[in-house]
């Protein structure tokens, strides 16, 4: 079992049932907000379909929205808007090189580890998502990853294997259980780490069943979790934290950073101590990959800078995420 990091003395509140089910278009949101009595005027004027990348947001997101515009951190993320129809130079569909690099339903970026596209599916369309443009056919040929994993047991220098997506806890439990077995079976595979945001918008998604495998494998399990404001970690996603903390499992948060959002001290400062609350360490706080349609969530390095050098003197130093940028061909995260 993985070590686990140490709990905080706040409490957690107590765990309430979560809404099931999913939004996947503009007309389904507005009929929501009607059926809950909220205007809906500055919806219909600041969102617009995108059937590129179609809205998708799960009913227990959506319960934690407080502003039924724009000005919301939650709607915010995931309505379509016109502004991602605007193209934007240095803005394109592979903004990290990943094209380049993918070899089946592997991604080989950084030494000593490798990444499992396992899905294509997500229970949320972030607008700024860096795959939102990703191709996700030659991962998707392989039907049970038999060729990635022949090229893990044939590469000595692999000890990390990352499932990613889309979503790994959108995965049937049957097919998770494979994939996690069959890492089992590769002795030099010593950490298994999930990057999921379904465990923060989709707590149900933390099943008695993930909890359990998570919990016997022999791989170090790592949980990279994925909220950008403490008002998205309701009572139910606190609860599913706190269940793949007892099973063991390390969990650490990254976060992007964007504006409108999260682009202030107050806001970051209340993440990470929602995070720690919860079980959870901040890690990464990324900067904007260069995603077509995107650009309007940009914030600049120096406001960057300037937050977190203000975060740091408020928090401890466990409490502040790493200021990250991704980029083409480094072999690692450049700080900044």
């Amino acid at each position: 079992m993985s070590t686990m990091i140490p709990r905080s003395p706040a409490p957690v509140e107590p765990a309430a049932p979560a809404s099931t089910g999913v939004i996947r278009s503009l007309a389904q949101l507005l009929e929501a907000a009607e059926e809950r009595g909220v205007s809906t005027e500055l919806l219909r004027r600041e969102a617009q379909d995108n059937r590129n990348f179609p809205l998708r947001l799960p009913l227990a997101l959506l319960d934690r929205v407080e502003h039924w515009s724009m000005d919301d951190p939650i709607l915010r993320q995931v309505l379509p808007s016109a502004a991602e129809t605007q193209p934007v130079a240095g803005y394109g569909d592979d903004p990290v090189g990943e094209a380049g690099l993918q070899d089946g339903a592997l991604l080989k970026k950084y030494a000593g580890r490798a990444l499992l596209i396992t899905t294509q599916a997500c229970d949320v369309h972030c607008r700024y998502c860096f795959r939102r443009s990703f191709d996700y056919g030659v991962a998707q040929e392989s039907d049970n990853y038999a060729d990635a994993f022949a090229r893990l047991t044939a590469d000595d220098t692999v000890h990390e294997l990352i499932l990613s997506g889309g979503d790994p806890l959108t995965l049937s439990a049957r097919r998770l259980q494979a994939i996690v077995e069959a890492a089992e079976q590769i002795p030099h595979l010593h950490t298994l780490r999930l990057h999921t945001r379904s465990a923060i918008v989709h707590p149900a998604r933390v099943t008695p069943a993930l909890l359990d495998l998570l919990a016997a494998t022999r791989l170090h399990v790592v949980c990279v979790v994925h909220a950008n404001t403490a008002q998205e970690i309701g009572p139910a996603s606190a609860h599913a934290l706190q269940q793949l903390n007892t099973a063991g499992v390390m969990l650490l948060n990254q976060a992007v950073l964007l504006a409108g959002v999260n682009d202030s001290v107050e806001t970051l400062a209340d993440l990470s101590r929602r995070l720690f609350a919860c079980g959870v360490l901040p890690y990464y706080l990324h900067q904007l990959d260069p995603v077509a349609g995107a650009a309007h969530f940009q914030v600049s390095d120096g406001k960057a800078r300037v937050m977190l050098d203000t975060l740091r003197a408020k928090l401890p130093g466990y409490l502040v995420p790493k200021l990250v940028r991704e980029s083409a061909g480094e072999a690692s995260k450049t700080p900044l």
